[in-house]
């Protein structure tokens, strides 16, 4: 019998499906921390995860992973410049969302894999295939189109896209030494003395939200750890489980989810250049997807063939 996908398999889309849903809904989770600002609630983030983190580690016995961690200088190096890029992700996120800018937000993870493959070239220095080439050609086409028709550019998206490329990469070159929880861990203790002045700074000047406003919003605001590390956990579970051509398909389920919120529940604009951005962008994703299922098969034969 062959075509049936082993147990694995299903679990692993299911883990997928279950973060990238999770990460989907998003939107519609940080409105709902207000009167908290945007900071406020990244500043929460952070210390409340890396809280939910250490529980774990302690739990599944894996302290000395994340000591081990502490103890490499260069590893620590790269994840606290990953920890600012990921901050940054986070905040410029939330500010998109709550501001009622949740399409742009979407349009940053929808180019998010054309801005790897230029990262690709500029700093790795790789060499790309035409579609590769193609694909970028039209997802700077598609910023301009969307540039054009909206008369500003859309710096929600390209920030939140060039962010988490940029730490994607930072990840990517250190490659399976850091586990996915202590990796987190790792990095938002880097954040943490920053993240705890500023809340501090916020409770002393009656500015914060955390004891003023009942116990849901400071349930609400303390659930952030969960809300960040549980999709982390999922996504992490999945990737051994799945082949990577099947988890690059899956990332997608997020920014349509984020894409169908902002246009259909929080009902923001889409005027035509912004549809037709969009079907840029869609067009780019697809031709990369095909490249690279295609990639992936021609390798897969070439093993095949070395081994008989």
């Amino acid at each position: 019998m062959t075509g049936a996908p082993s147990s694995p398999e299903r679990s692993g889309v299911a883990l997928g499906l279950t973060a990238y849903g999770l990460w989907g809904l998003l939107p519609l989770y940080f409105p709902l921390m207000a009167p908290a600002g945007p900071v406020e609630v990244i500043g929460h983030r952070v210390v409340w995860s890396l809280v939910l983190c250490l529980v774990i580690l302690v739990a599944t016995r894996s302290w000395r992973a994340f000591t081990a961690v502490l103890a490499d200088r260069r590893a620590m190096v790269v994840l606290a410049v990953a920890s600012v890029l990921l901050a940054t992700n986070w905040l410029t996120f939330v500010i998109g969302v709550t501001s009622g800018h949740t399409v742009d937000a979407a349009l940053g993870y929808f180019i998010n894999p054309l801005v790897v493959v230029g990262l690709a070239v500029g700093v790795l220095h790789e060499k790309l295939r035409r579609t590769q080439w193609a694909a970028l050609g039209l997802g700077a086409g598609a910023v301009v189109v969307i540039s054009v028709g909206n008369g500003s550019v859309p710096w929600i998206g390209l920030t939140v896209a060039v962010t988490f490329a940029g730490y994607g990469l930072l990840k990517n070159r250190m490659g399976r030494t850091v586990a996915a929880t202590p990796g987190l861990a790792a990095e938002t203790l880097v954040l943490t003395p920053v993240a705890l002045g500023y809340l501090g700074w916020l409770q002393v000047t009656g500015a914060g939200s955390f004891t003023d406003h009942g116990g849901w919003h400071l349930a609400a605001l303390i659930s952030l750890g969960v809300v960040t590390t549980v999709p982390l956990l999922a996504f992490n579970a999945a990737a051994r489980r799945l082949p990577l051509s099947v988890v690059g398909l899956l990332q997608y389920v997020t920014p349509l989810m984020h894409l169908a919120i902002g246009v259909l529940v929080q009902h923001e604009p889409m005027p035509a250049a912004r549809w037709w951005g969009f079907g840029l962008v869609w067009v780019a994703v697809a031709l990369l997807v095909v490249d690279g299922l295609r990639a992936s098969h021609q390798v897969r034969s070439a093993r095949v063939a070395d081994a008989v």
